[in-house]
């Protein structure tokens, strides 16, 4: 049995360890045949720098690293193309001068491994030219250019608008220079998390051409299911497959789905339990107080229709969550229409893991809750399993009640209904419970319906200035509506019409009354 490449982000020590290596060489010869300068968009973790490190290794000519591989026959082995690899991937940059001192050091390092020597008083883009012309002198071809995690200066001070909007003009005099070599360049490839628009980044270097949503391309990083057929089938023997794509399937980028390869190959390393894998390495604290600041309430992240400009780009200045969540791999695209002659996307969590953590990270920050909140969730989920509406209706009270009073200062959060859908609907996804929020019926909107095994909780959520009141308005609305009326005749299904309403002053569950059916067969 073949041993894992967990952690390694190099085609030769992955070759020559025989290890497990899922072959993108057909998608990279392809791309190198079409030629150019071209930008790839990918989350975290998923493969990029081993593709960026595959295609240095098939221009400079290492055969023998692709004995068996789809291109081994189709590449002219016998010429070689000099590379310049950029990197960005390693340590922390927190300020202009240290993404300087770091560029300098990634040149001079280049300089150094293609035997070229460049004038160091130069300041960067002139010594940027210096070395792709003396590179092209010194080996007889044009350079292949490799720019592997582009964006993560930025990223690293996303939260800090001035000083990345330092770094990011640093980085756009730096790769500016390239388009101005573009006779000395046989082959660009820069990649990254985002995508920051033409305009604030990409304003030099207008000859990109973007793949991350061509469908031919779909899978040039992450595995396929067929991919885990062929390459892990030792590996996963014996694993149930629904629950394997159930958890860790489902990135989609116009194209075959794909699985986060470090989910599978943490799974596979870890015993072959399922949980969170990928998610683990980094919650999106500042997308939190994002959506916080802009209230974005959360049954809105369920299902969500964006025009292609939201997808593909942003600006430090302007920074929509949605973007950030689809570029960072919390959001993927589930289909597209055509409204009016634009593509419109629609966008939901790509899987399980996701949906689930995204969601305890979402209702930790947004209502101050942490994982002390254990005991909340596990008699909440007991509640919901066996229809036990008054221990289900004490423990939203224990929820509302745990949120710390800061939450509720200096913000109008509480006096709209969407706060308390929002840290439902968040708290019962973080659950695995299945929400449908914003159900539609013929008769109107349902705020929330919950299917937790043979139950089914139809929820509609009020608001009132008082401290206590004697009816119940949405569950009047219930049953005037007839919601439930769309989820009758369902065999061995209970139904609950559940009115909950919330007092603006007690920030809590003032009032909940329901009516329940019995299983229709």
């Amino acid at each position: 049995m073949q041993k894992l490449p967990l952690g390694i982000q190099t085609l030769r020590k992955i070759r020559q360890e025989n290890r497990v290596y899922v072959d993108k060489t057909d998608q990279a010869r392809r791309l190198i045949d079409q030629g150019g300068a071209f930008f790839l968009s990918r989350p975290r973790r998923f493969g990029k720098s081993l593709f960026v490190d595959t295609l240095k290794e098939i221009f400079e000519g290492n055969q023998k690293l692709f004995k068996g591989l789809c291109i081994h026959d189709h590449w002219d082995w016998s010429t070689t193309f000099p590379v310049i690899k950029i990197d960005f991937a390693g340590g922390t940059i927190s300020s202009r001068q240290e993404l300087d001192e770091r560029i300098l050091k990634i040149l001079s390092n280049n300089a150094e491994r293609l035997d070229v020597e460049v004038a160091q008083e130069q300041k960067i883009p002139a010594r940027f030219e210096e070395l792709i012309q003396k590179t092209e002198q010194r080996h007889g071809n044009p350079v292949v250019v490799l720019v592997d995690e582009y964006d993560k200066p930025i990223l690293d001070n996303i939260a800090l608008p001035e000083i990345a909007t330092e770094i990011r003009e640093g980085l756009k005099n730096f790769y500016s220079v390239l388009k101005e070599q573009d006779a000395h360049i046989r082959f660009i490839f820069m990649t990254g998390v985002s995508k920051f628009s033409k305009v604030s980044l990409f304003s030099g270097l207008n000859q990109l051409t973007d793949i991350t949503l061509a469908p031919d391309f779909a899978t040039i990083c992450g595995y396929t299911q067929e991919d885990l057929e062929i390459s892990f089938a030792e590996h996963l023997q014996g694993v149930d497959r629904d629950r394997l794509q159930q958890w860790y399937n489902g990135y989609r980028w116009q194209g075959t789905p794909v699985y986060n390869p470090y989910d599978i190959l943490l799974f596979i390393n870890q015993g072959r339990m399922f949980r969170n894998y990928w998610f683990e390495t980094g919650t999106p604290s500042f997308l939190i107080r994002l959506l916080e600041n802009n209230r974005d309430f959360l049954p809105d992240l369920e299902v969500i229709e964006v025009g292609e400009e939201v997808l593909l780009s942003f600006d430090v200045e302007r920074i929509n969550p949605v973007t950030l969540l689809f570029q960072t791999g919390y959001l993927t695209i589930t289909g597209t229409s055509d409204t009016w002659g634009e593509t419109i996307f629609t966008l939901q969590a790509p899987n399980k893991e996701v949906r689930q953590a995204l969601n305890t990270a979402l209702i930790n920050g947004y209502a101050g809750l942490d994982n002390s909140q254990y005991g909340i969730k596990k008699n909440l989920v007991t509640a919901l399993r066996t229809g036990n509406l008054e221990a289900m209706v004490q423990e939203i009270r224990r929820l509302f009640a745990a949120i710390p009073w800061r939450n509720f200062t200096n913000n109008d959060l509480p006096e709209t209904e969407g706060y308390y859908a929002s840290v439902l609907y968040a708290f019962f996804a973080s659950l695995n419970a299945e929400i449908i929020p914003e159900d539609t019926t013929n008769h109107g909107q349902i705020d929330m319906t919950i299917k937790m095994r043979t139950n089914i909780y139809i929820m509609e959520i009020k608001t009132t200035d008082s401290r206590e009141i004697n009816h119940n308005p949405a569950l009047e609305q219930i049953t005037d509506r007839a919601y439930a009326q769309k989820y009758k005749g369902i065999p061995d299904i209970h139904i609950h019409e559940v009115g909950l309403v919330f007092s603006k002053a007690e920030r809590n569950l003032i009032k909940a009354d329901w009516l329940s059916d019995h299983p229709s067969g």
